[in-house]
């Protein structure tokens, strides 16, 4: 972390609104979320006394605050990032290490998968690779039900050559895209349904997860690369590219995409114990195997089922 405050010396921010105002503007959204959103701050607090019993209540506060700050300011880094140009991208964030990893993989023939997590800024990562290494990435992602907000996402993460495949049936796409020498970016930390997910373990707790990333990898062959957008003290963003995920092949397909993708969990287990505060523990990640955790989510699903089997 010295490396990254070195090669950024609190330079100004560049091509837009000072790092400083974004700062206390998304810190005073955060904080007006956090007491606003009464769901949210609940789902918050539980996940991080799940995970970290050992914590005193004060920290588990705490640390849900930073949470909602963080998420603030991330959101009008977004809305920042739709105006920028190429050389301000360039200059406002900064790679803290493991360049090398991505580079060695793009050199390759086989494409690179590269696997993320809603922490930071995850959506910065996918414009500062083209801008940095002159190779547009195709994210996977799932349509905003909100037309505008679509429209304001889909520009934002299409710009400099980027694509976007939908979420729905995008199997075959991604794996076209990895064939075709390019690179394939996905966020893997969310919880999945029982028939599009397999078992891991996550934080030492049962959760189901995505084996999208670990499938494409083994059809085509390609490393699989983690990439993390993480904020700073100072405020400025720095990108950490951590080393390729050991990839493993047998007869055993099931046992192969089970293997793999608590290997690719394990490197985002590993950087959200670096940085708990940037991560989004705002969603139910355990409630398929830890109901008890949401006893409000399970209520409200209750509901809705009675009113659909009534019609």
């Amino acid at each position: 972390m010295e490396e990254y405050k070195e090669k950024n010396n609190n330079k100004p921010f560049e091509g837009g609104i000072s790092k400083c105002l974004v700062s206390v503007f998304g810190k005073t959204l955060g904080a007006f979320l956090y007491y606003a959103d009464i769901s949210h701050r609940r789902t918050t607090k539980r996940n991080l006394k799940f995970i970290f019993p050992e914590w005193e209540n004060e920290n588990i506060k705490k640390i849900s605050k930073r949470v909602f700050q963080n998420f603030g300011i991330t959101i009008f880094e977004i809305l920042q990032m739709i105006f920028l140009k190429k050389k301000n991208i360039l200059s406002n964030i900064h790679i803290i290490r493991g360049e090398n990893h991505l580079r060695s993989a793009i050199e390759g023939s086989n494409g690179v998968v590269v696997i993320s997590a809603h922490i930071g800024n995850w959506e910065t990562a996918s414009l500062y690779i083209p801008c940095y290494f002159g190779h547009p990435i195709t994210s996977v992602a799932r349509k905003i039900d909100s037309g505008i907000i679509n429209k304001l996402a889909l520009k934002a993460r299409t710009r400099f050559g980027n694509s976007i495949i939908d979420k729905q049936g995008a199997l075959p796409e991604m794996t076209r895209t990895v064939r075709s020498g390019n690179i394939l970016a996905l966020l893997i930390d969310q919880s999945t349904t029982a028939s599009e997910g397999v078992e891991i373990n996550f934080f030492g707790k049962k959760v189901t997860a995505t084996p999208a990333a670990a499938l494409v990898a083994l059809r085509c062959k390609s490393p699989v690369i983690p990439a993390f957008c993480i904020r700073g003290d100072d405020n400025k963003l720095g990108i950490i590219f951590e080393p390729p995920v050991k990839i493993t092949r047998t007869k055993d397909l099931r046992n192969d995409l089970i293997t793999n993708t608590q290997a690719m969990n394990d490197v985002v287990e590993k950087i959200i114990k670096e940085y708990p505060d940037q991560w989004l523990w705002m969603h139910k990640r355990w409630k398929k195997f830890y109901r008890y955790l949401y006893p409000e989510y399970q209520a409200r699903r209750r509901r809705i089922r009675k009113i659909v089997i009534k019609k």
